[in-house]
């Protein structure tokens, strides 16, 4: 599977919880002297409401152009992180996620809060 077949897929826990807007990877170690570092895949940005990316609006409080950042705002409320490793299953156009997910908070830094947590 390449990562344009998973954006914009719809996301099921026991019932619909959104569609697969961005997904967010890290680099673990730096790589070789003469080797770009790898990355992994670390999990997948979920929006209840659009299909489409929030353009890096869900990072840090990104609050500028203002007009932008309100409507990407209001379209993707209640955006969630999920780890890869809540993942279950994927098919074509579709991602289950295991029973019991967490979601997490998806602006960054990915910290080990979530949503449920006070800020």
């Amino acid at each position: 599977m390449i990562l344009s077949e998973l954006l914009t897929a719809e996301v099921r826990g026991d019932a619909p919880v959104g569609f697969v807007v961005d997904v967010r990877f890290v680099v673990d170690a730096p790589g070789e002297p003469d080797r770009a570092p790898e990355a992994r895949l670390y999990g997948l940005i979920v929006s209840p409401h659009a299909k489409f990316s929030p353009m890096g609006f869900e990072r840090k409080d990104l609050a500028s152009p203002w007009p932008i950042a309100q409507i990407q705002g209001w379209l993707h409320r209640g955006s969630f992180l999920v780890h890869w490793e809540d993942v279950a299953a994927i098919g074509r156009g579709w991602v289950r996620l295991r029973p019991g997910f967490t979601r997490y908070d998806a602006r960054l830094p990915e910290e080990a809060r979530t949503l449920d947590e006070d800020w």
